[in-house]
Formats: structure tokens, C-alpha cells, sequence
């Protein structure tokens, strides 16, 4: 299957030559035939299957091929998407593989001074793509008219429910024409995202292109048990090594974010810290950096990093593992992305082996100890079989799912650069 199979009109075919895309993605080869039929649509799928590029596509091609209004350009689709980092990597794609259509998009999100943001619109748009805190600021004031909407995208919907943004959401959906186009994405699928999807979708086909809360295959993961004082000792010495030639850093909290990065620093690693307590202007200096390869480490929360979308990223480190499973699958989905191999390390405290139980249970699959490290826990496997037995057999926290049986801590693995064969 080539892109030239699935009837997209030569300006497009062009730019994705130019980008140096040749096949599509399984998500974007169900998914462009449905847009482009004019069809509601239900995706689930997970981060890196090339989502953004399934929705961009027939949307440029749609409005390329439709009628134009006279006039002043009005917005005719709308993408609501979660964070500002996935606002501009989706602002980039429509460049990208709009660049030989006569379209136009901006991209609007908080955190900046709306000015250039207001001046884009009142020059006129097509394809608008947003954070729902802004575009309802500038809805009320006015700046911002969906009266001529055609197409309405929500992209990352768990994420949205995630950060609260869902009554947000509710409050712009009874703001656009009720007869649209809508596509809707989430890489989970909970209850409350489930009614959402069922009140605005009208006959949807479904995509779902991996199980929910899978990880990728093409992700190499290990765990590493340590002593939570010894985690920055080892963060450090897996940095030293040269197999390592970029590494995403997870942390759970933005000061956490930044004292990893002041002690990587002094260590002697360049390293940057991204989260929301950054100015934009900083956020995306870091981002280039660490894309560019002048920064080596890049240390985020999970909001922030959500939407970092990098080509051919080497390693996903969980510095402290999450407290909700399907966290884990988005994080280290930033590697190991649309086909391409990957890396994720995941350094777990004493305190953390009861979210790794969790992980494995949704991911279903044990995830291989590392013990031939310097600073490895001698007593972790006791101490990881005997926490499923703490109150009467189960180790459930309040809001948690239930625990599985203890998981086996399998073979060690040589090195840090080592890629599944």
C-alpha cells in the first residue's frame, strides 16, 4: 500500500514525497479512505502510529477540493487538542503537508499574549488549531466565529479528561454547527470518554489500530530496581553512556523536573528541564535543543511532554515510575514511533513496585529486570513478591485496579544501548 493508493490529489502526494513518506501508517490507511468519505470517525489508538498525519491529510484534501467562500477566509475546521506543545506539532503537520495548497491554519494556546494569535485570525484562516482555555477566551471576545465549521477534530480526548479540560470541551461543542464532520481520538478509552464520544459522533466508523493500553513491540523495555536515594547516581551513569544518544526524561513533578536537570548539569550533562511552569519561549528553546542534539536530556512532566513528537528519539527514561498505568504507555510511546525501534528504561523504588505491578497488568506483558547495574536493589525480587501479599493478598490503593499475581523479575540484560534483535 502507497499513499498513491489511496486517491489523495498530487499537491499533497508532493509534500509527503518531499517529507519522505512513502507508505501509510496502519491508522492512516484505515482512516483516510473514511475522512475522505465524508464520515464520522472513532480512533483509538496510541501515541507514534502516526495519528496526527491520518486526520491531517484528508482534511487539507477535503477543504482543497471544496468550495472556497468568497471573501474574508473562514474557519472551516477546528482541531481541539490538550497541551501547547501538540497544538504546534500539529500546526507544523498542516504546514508540512499543506505547503502546496492554497490553505491557511494558525494555531492559538495559552501561556502567550494572544496579540499575534488575534492578528492571524482577523487575517483569516481555514484550519484553526487550539487549546480549549484560549479558544474560549477568544470565542468570548469575539474573535473567534465557527458559524462556517465543516470539520471538528478532538484529538487526545483521554488526555483532555486527564487535565480537566473535559466541561471546557462540553462548553466549544455547543459552540459549533451541529452538522459537522467530527473525528475523535483518545489512545484509552474510560467511561467518561466513552459517553462523550457517543454524544457527538453520529454513525462513526471505528479505527483501532493496537489494543488499548498496549505498548509498542518495537520498544525494547527494562526496569531497573534501586534504591530511591541511588536513583540520581544511576540516572547518571546511564547517561555517561555513549549508547545513549538521546534520552526523554519522565518525572512526575515540575520541581522534581528541575533538580534532576541542575544535578544532570553538574554532573556534566547538557540537559533542560520542560513543564508548564516554563514560559513557551523557553519550553520550545529546550525542545530545539534537545532536537537539534545539543541537549542530551530532556526532563518532563507528563503534560508537557505529551505532545513532543521527535524523529528517531533513542530512549524513554522513567525517572519515577507513574501512578496511573496507561501513563506509561504514553510516555514511553515516544520512542519506538511509527515503526521505527526504541528504547525505554524504568528506574523503580521500593515505594513504586506496586505501580510497576499495575504496568505490567495493563500492558500484559513482564517487563525484564536490568540487575547488571551498579546501584541494583539486592532485595527487589523478595520485596516485589511479598508487596501482592500485603493486606490480605492485595496490594490495591485507594482509586487503583485490583493487583495480579507477582510478576517475575526475568533475565538481565548486558547493556544500556542494547536493541531487541
Amino acid at each position: 500500500m502507497s499513499f498513491e493508493n489511496l486517491n489523495l490529489i498530487e499537491p499533497i502526494l508532493k509534500a509527503l514525497k518531499t517529507e519522505g513518506y512513502t507508505a501509510p501508517t496502519p491508522i492512516q490507511e484505515q482512516s483516510i479512505p473514511i475522512i475522505l468519505e465524508r464520515k464520522d470517525l472513532l480512533g483509538c489508538a496510541q501515541t507514534g502510529t502516526g495519528k496526527t498525519a491520518a486526520f491531517a491529510i484528508p482534511i487539507l484534501q477535503i477543504l482543497e477540493t471544496g468550495k472556497k467562500h468568497e471573501g474574508l477566509r473562514t474557519i472551516k475546521c477546528l482541531i481541539l487538542t490538550p497541551t501547547r506543545e501538540l497544538a504546534i506539532q500539529i500546526g507544523e503537520s498542516f504546514a508540512a503537508y499543506g505547503r502546496h495548497t492554497g490553505l491557511k491554519h494558525t494555531v492559538i494556546f495559552g501561556g502567550v499574549s494572544q496579540g499575534s494569535q488575534v492578528s492571524a485570525l482577523k487575517s483569516g484562516v481555514d484550519i484553526l488549531i487550539a487549546t480549549p482555555g484560549r479558544l474560549l477566551d477568544l470565542i468570548n471576545q469575539k474573535f473567534v466565529h465557527l458559524h462556517y465549521l465543516k470539520i471538528f477534530v478532538l484529538d487526545e480526548a483521554d488526555r483532555m479528561l486527564d487535565m480537566g479540560f473535559i466541561h471546557d470541551v462540553k462548553k466549544i461543542i455547543t459552540k459549533i454547527p451541529e452538522k459537522r464532520q467530527t473525528l475523535f481520538f483518545s489512545a484509552t478509552m474510560p467511561d467518561e470518554i466513552q459517553k462523550l464520544a457517543n454524544t457527538i459522533l453520529v454513525n462513526p466508523e471505528k479505527v483501532e489500530v493496537t489494543p488499548v493500553s498496549s505498548t509498542a513491540d518495537t520498544i525494547d523495555q527494562s526496569v531497573y530496581f534501586v534504591e530511591k536515594g541511588d536513583k540520581k547516581k544511576l540516572l547518571i551513569h546511564m547517561l555517561n553512556d555513549k549508547a545513549i544518544k538521546s534520552a526523554l526524561v519522565f518525572t512526575r513533578t515540575k520541581h522534581g523536573a528541575d533538580k534532576i536537570t541542575k544535578d544532570l548539569i553538574k554532573a556534566g550533562i547538557k540537559a533542560e528541564a520542560i513543564h508548564g511552569n516554563k514560559s513557551q519561549n523557553a519550553r520550545q528553546r529546550a525542545l530545539s535543543g534537545f532536537k537539534n542534539g545539543q541537549i542530551k536530556a530532556l526532563i518532563a512532566t507528563d503534560i508537557a511532554a505529551r505532545g513532543i513528537d521527535i524523529d528517531e528519539l533513542s530512549h524513554v527514561i522513567n525517572y519515577e515510575l507513574p501512578n496511573v498505568p496507561e501513563t506509561y504507555v504514553h510516555r514511553i510511546g515516544r520512542t519506538g514511533r511509527a515503526g521505527s525501534s526504541g528504547i525505554a528504561f524504568s528506574l523503580c523504588d521500593e515505594e513504586e513496585m506496586e505501580y510497576l505491578k499495575d504496568i505490567q497488568k495493563v500492558i500484559g506483558r513482564e517487563i525484564p529486570v536490568m540487575e547488571e547495574q551498579p546501584y541494583h536493589m539486592r532485595a527487589a525480587a523478595y520485596i516485589f513478591s511479598q508487596s501482592t501479599k500485603k493486606k490480605g493478598g492485595s496490594s490495591k490503593k485507594p482509586g487503583q485496579r485490583p493487583e495480579g499475581s507477582p510478576a517475575k523479575t526475568g533475565s538481565p540484560r548486558r547493556r544500556f544501548g542494547n536493541r531487541r534483535k
